[in-house]
């Protein structure tokens, strides 16, 4: 695999890894087409696994590499990580207050952001979207530092990264896919509709990449961003969504354990 990406320029090999993390998200979608429900147990688990996957890629690939850089620039390490940190939790709020969605397991008048007209349907696609977006950016600054040269950063950590953000984008498909075959939508648009949530990590891989390139001084802050989003999801969404109701001790369990792959993929491939 590595060296497949590596006879490819970084923004291609951005785009390739965003690919297999959106083909993960709609083989999870696709599980519609084995059962019409799945247990609250299984879920949780994937949801708490998901969980710690993105806890664990936020430090490892994203936060640790960003002070690493900003303190060989000769700049506080601390300066990159928490600016560029907040900044990526802000954006993700404001986008969450703005753009309409609904979180699966809630009712229609549940839906956050400016209220409209449209369709359950649509509002859960949105929901899994805007949760998918700073994984895909994530993915595609990780490529851009080894395009930059940034000597913390590699090949290998990247595709680790990818791996990590593929995995968790298993139950993301289910979230929206499952719920919609559950309300008696067809298997093909239940499968359809959860998969076109994941349809924007390449798009925000390609502009990951493609800005770190373009502006290597804010790579630190890029990488700190990218963190920031991604605790803001799981911390607003994946945990609450996890404890909710029964088998809280299953999702822990699966926090636990999506921490520690994503830290051997981290460590070990990296």
């Amino acid at each position: 695999m590595l060296a497949f990406l590596s006879a490819f320029p970084p923004v291609l090999q951005a785009l390739f890894a965003t690919l297999f993390t959106w083909s993960v998200t709609a083989l999870g979608a696709a599980f519609v087409f084995v059962n019409k429900t799945v247990s609250r147990r299984l879920l949780v688990l994937m949801l708490g696994f998901a969980a710690g996957v993105m806890i664990a890629a936020s430090f490892f690939s994203l936060l640790l590499p960003a002070i690493d850089m900003a303190e060989a620039a000769g700049v506080p390490g601390w300066m990159p990580a928490v600016i560029g940190f907040l900044a990526g939790g802000l954006f993700l709020h404001l986008i969450d207050k703005l753009l309409p969605h609904l979180h699966p397991g809630l009712a229609t008048s549940e839906s956050e952001g400016i209220k409209t007209h449209w369709q359950r349907s649509v509002l859960l696609v949105l929901a899994i979207t805007l949760h998918n977006f700073p994984e895909g950016l994530a993915v595609g600054v990780a490529f851009g530092a080894v395009a930059a040269g940034v000597p913390s950063a590699n090949l290998a950590s990247a595709l680790a990264l990818a791996i990590g953000i593929g995995l968790q984008n298993f139950p993301e498909g289910m979230a929206v896919s499952m719920p919609l075959r559950g309300e008696g939508i067809s298997q093909m648009k239940a499968f359809m509709l959860g998969q076109a949530s994941g349809l924007v990590e390449p798009v925000a891989g390609v502009l990951g990449a493609l800005a770190v390139i373009s502006m290597q001084r804010i790579l630190p802050y890029a990488l700190s961003f990218a963190a920031g989003a991604m605790i803001y999801v799981v911390v607003e969404e994946l945990i609450p969504e996890s404890q909710r109701g029964e088998s809280t001790d299953v999702a822990t369990l699966g926090a636990m354990v999506g921490f520690a792959v994503m830290t051997f993929l981290d460590v070990a491939l990296g």
